[in-house]
């Protein structure tokens, strides 16, 4: 027993493996490097909790191996598979049922009339996760333009991971997921399949355009957006990059345009203002 406590002395975590500062470091530097997520050591029970049960999956006996596979030239496909399990987030149908309010009075009923006399509409979910937020979107959007398929109006939804891209793409979810969608929205919108679950109709999914990319990499879309929602990840990010992120979205909206943003996050460059709780318009633009 003395043995054995000796060898997780310097353990982070009390748990099944060790998991020392120097392996925490290694994880938190290859994030960094695939995503520009900042992990401080604060985070080594949320690290360990993910991780454990990739370790468990691969068979392999503590972190050394672990970190030893994910940086070799072997290890591609298990970075992917830690890159998904650091970067899930909580997402639901209306998370911050605020923003698609203020998004369909404030935003889209003013524009509805020139977009079906042809104005082009453009809307970016730029961290879509399972595809929860764009399929808001795409409903909310539907409410006020039920034709919005038959106009210029384009929906991009992007995230990091590729597995949650392919989840977003099927549109399928639980009936407990698609409770927050109104009963008429979703008898309209959705239809039931196997088990109990619902899946997004193909005339809303036609609306959405599902894309991986890495919000640090490079951005081949060129804009510009009238509407650009991204909501609890910059928070993520150490302040420089949350400050070069935020300037790119910028340079990307329309004069009119809104950026959303998460609850726990703020902007604090110059170029915009505010347009309501933890939403943005570019400073200079008509209220």
């Amino acid at each position: 027993m003395r043995a054995a406590a000796s060898l997780r002395a310097d353990s982070l975590v009390e748990g099944e493996y060790r998991l020392t500062a120097e392996n925490f470091g290694r994880v938190a530097a290859m994030l960094r490097a695939q995503s520009g997520i900042h992990l401080p050591e604060t985070k080594a029970t949320l690290v360990y909790s993910r991780l454990a049960k990739r370790l468990r999956a691969l068979g392999l006996r503590n972190f050394d191996e672990y970190c030893a596979l994910v940086d070799s030239p072997e290890g591609a496909d298990e970075r992917s598979a830690m890159l998904a399990a650091l970067t899930t987030n909580v997402t639901r149908f209306y998370r911050e049922q605020h923003h698609f309010d203020h998004l369909r009075d404030r935003v889209l009923a003013p524009m509805a009339e020139t977009v079906r006399r042809g104005k082009r509409l453009r809307i970016w979910s730029s961290a879509c996760s399972t595809g929860e937020e764009p399929y808001s979107i795409a409903l909310t959007l539907l409410s006020l333009i039920p034709d919005a398929a038959q106009h210029d109006v384009r929906i991009l939804a992007t995230d990091i991971d590729p597995v949650v891209i392919e989840k977003a793409k099927a549109g399928v979810y639980s009936a407990d997921g698609v409770a927050p969608i109104p009963p008429a929205s979703r008898e309209r919108h959705l239809e039931r399949v196997q088990d109990g679950r619902w899946r997004v109709k193909d005339h809303v999914r036609g609306l959405i355009a599902f894309k991986q990319l890495n919000l640090i990499g490079e951005w081949p879309m060129r804009g510009p957006f009238d509407i650009i929602f991204c909501r609890n990840v910059v928070i993520y990010f150490e302040e420089p990059t949350q400050d070069r992120i935020w300037g790119r979205f910028r340079s990307l909206l329309t004069s009119e345009g809104r950026l959303y943003i998460g609850h726990s996050e703020r902007i604090n460059i110059d170029g915009y203002r505010s347009d309501g709780l933890t939403i943005y318009r570019l400073d200079g633009a008509a209220s």
